[in-house]
């Protein structure tokens, strides 16, 4: 069963973004384990700050949204790392509503970010 194994350990730098403090272990039942390296910095989820849409989905897939960073490095093809998003969401037991439509942006929009 795909499960996080460690808590997010993190401090905010000045430019608004995040920088891992300890490492996070995520596994998954699609690829084995992740390990996202302490030092690592990320946003988390690029939700646009647009009305609504931030406050309904900004925040709410912090512990994902880093794997499926470190995913995009090319680690694995875009379609599996973007399956790993919604399978780390699910393990998370983040509700169907939110977790979907996130997915959906990943596969619209992610090419944009994607490192393969």
């Amino acid at each position: 069963m795909s499960a996080f194994l460690t808590d997010l350990d993190v401090r905010e730098l000045a430019d608004g973004r995040w920088q891992l403090l300890a490492p996070l272990l995520y596994e998954s039942d699609l690829i084995g384990r992740v390990e996202v390296p302490a030092g690592v910095v990320t946003d988390f989820a690029s939700i646009p700050r647009i009305p609504f849409v931030f406050w309904w989905y900004g925040d709410r897939a912090r512990k994902p949204a880093v794997v499926h960073d470190r995913l995009y490095d090319g680690l694995v093809p875009r379609a599996t790392a973007d399956a790993v998003f919604a399978e780390a969401m699910a393990s998370l037991r983040i509700a169907p509503w939110i977790r979907g439509p996130m997915w959906a942006a990943v596969r619209a929009l992610g090419w944009t970010a994607y490192q393969g």
